[in-house]
């Protein structure tokens, strides 16, 4: 008994000490905090809020299935009279509807390309402005399409059109490409990169949507911060399919379709099955951002080697961002049984849709589902579904060009690694780039993020200088 008592008090003061430790370098690190302000420059403002509104103007909502060239090629109009230089002075390349621009530089080794998509979603419900007004009031430009992501479109096209009005050669080859049927996940960048694989094009650097400047992108983190998306989740719809006899419902079987379906979501949702790991990409999230937090968040991310296994069961309880960064997410998104309330379906189905992550990817996390389905009797389908991209190296010469840009265009805006957990055109371009940055140099706070696909979406005319200084930055800096 007095060997346990003394392995016991033993063990508190292994902890304690431990505990301390953690203290201690918590107080000895400095908390820092976001100190960026966006340039207000009036003249520029207006001047990319008109044009950005010009393109907003122009409804290029895409539709699954549809062949809309016709109508792209109204817009790639609306581009042309915007961006004249652009289209005077590079190689343009037309797919469908999708445009590839090539600047040749003065090398072809570094290759970078800009990208973001034309598409937009359809703009429904009642808006404070009409949806493709491109109103400009209250200092934002309205409308659908402004923050999801004409805003990047127009960015680096005017990027591009005011070097070529400086007489500027790049060093490095630049490509401008942008598909028309991100929105519907369509094959309009596949084609674009066919054509870039066709050529023999490996760029070193591709930068597409996705992170953003954002204001506290965590609670408790004050602040803006530039977010780059260097890993994307994959994306898998999966369907269960439940059968019976069918019948009448006055007398009832045990485990009919229905309920076997909802005996199997509700075990998911009681019983997460999904593995929770912090990716290497997410702890460096975290281990950058903690000093910018208050003390609690400081102690617990900034030592990360000793809270790592409380985190880990803490953050998924606690917090819906949290969990879709630590593990493969299952959203149960569509249903169906029979067509009468008084009939048994003979078939009932409940369709998923999974987020999966390096640590747990489609293959194993399908695994998991199906185990669970066969428990209930139920038979699985997947479709649309692809894994998650390779993350870039946060020590590679891409990220870290993108971050000496950064540093250079927005002076003491901290600079993030961030997990995409939704999709974007870029992992196509993972095929033949390592360097696939999802990042946006717009400014998003809860206005803009509450906009993209809702109502009333909107982006702040200060942030679009910005914008277009980043990607000329991106292009001189490319030597």
């Amino acid at each position: 008994m007095r060997y346990v008592l003394y392995a016991i008090l033993i063990l508190i003061a292994i902890v304690c000490a431990l505990l301390l430790i953690a203290l201690v370098r918590t107080l000895a690190a400095p908390a820092k905090t976001s100190k960026w302000k966006a340039k207000i420059e009036p003249e520029r403002e207006a001047l990319y809020s008109k044009k950005l509104s010009d393109m907003v103007r122009y409804e290029t909502v895409s539709r699954e299935g549809v062949d809309q060239r016709e109508k792209f090629l109204g817009f790639h109009k609306v581009l042309e009279e915007l961006f004249p230089l652009v289209h005077q002075n590079l190689e343009k390349t037309e797919i469908d509807g999708n445009l590839l621009f090539k600047w040749k530089g003065r090398n072809s080794d570094r290759p970078v390309v800009l990208m973001s998509h034309q598409d937009v979603v359809p703009a429904e419900g009642e808006w404070l402005h009409d949806p493709f007004s491109g109103d400009i009031e209250d200092g934002k430009v309205w409308g659908r399409g402004t923050a999801d992501t004409k805003c990047s479109v127009m960015a680096f096209f005017q990027a591009v059109e005011e070097l070529l009005a400086e007489g500027a050669v790049p060093e490095q080859d630049v490509y401008l490409s942008s598909s028309c049927t991100e929105e519907t996940g369509g094959d309009g960048c596949p084609k674009l990169v066919a054509e870039m694989k066709r050529r023999g094009v490996k760029p070193f650097l591709v930068i597409d949507e996705g992170g953003a400047i954002v204001d506290e992108p965590i609670g408790g983190i004050k602040g803006y911060y530039a977010m780059l998306g260097i890993l994307e989740k994959g994306h898998g719809d999966i369907r269960l399919s439940a059968r019976s006899n069918g019948g009448h419902s006055s007398y009832p079987p045990k485990n009919s379709p229905i309920a076997r379906l909802a005996l199997f979501a509700s075990e998911i949702e009681k019983h997460d099955p999904m593995d929770v790991e912090f990716e290497p990409e997410v702890e460096a999230m975290f281990r950058t951002l903690s000093p910018y937090g208050p003390f609690y968040f400081r102690y617990l991310f900034g030592n990360m080697w000793l809270f790592r296994p409380l985190l880990k069961k803490l953050l998924p309880k606690i917090s819906n961002q949290a969990a879709a960064l630590l593990k493969t997410t299952i959203a149960f998104t569509m249903q169906s049984g029979s067509d009468a309330s008084n009939v048994l379906p003979q078939e009932a189905t409940l369709t998923m849709n999974l987020r999966y992550i390096p640590h747990q990817g489609r293959e194993a996390s399908n695994a998991v589902i199906k185990r669970l389905a066969d428990k209930y009797d139920l038979e699985m389908s997947v479709s649309n579904d692809w894994d998650y991209c390779e993350p870039v190296s946060i020590e590679s010469d891409a990220y870290h060009l993108v971050e000496r840009v950064m540093n250079e265009v927005f002076p003491q805006l901290p600079v993030c690694p961030y997990v995409m957990t939704g999709g974007t055109d870029a992992r196509f371009y993972q095929e033949i780039c390592d360097a696939c940055i999802r990042f946006s140099p717009v400014v998003y706070g809860k206005e803009q993020m509450s906009g993209m696909h809702g109502l009333n979406e909107n982006i702040d005319c200060f942030s679009l200088p910005g914008a277009v200084d980043f990607y000329k930055a991106v292009i001189k800096e490319n030597a």
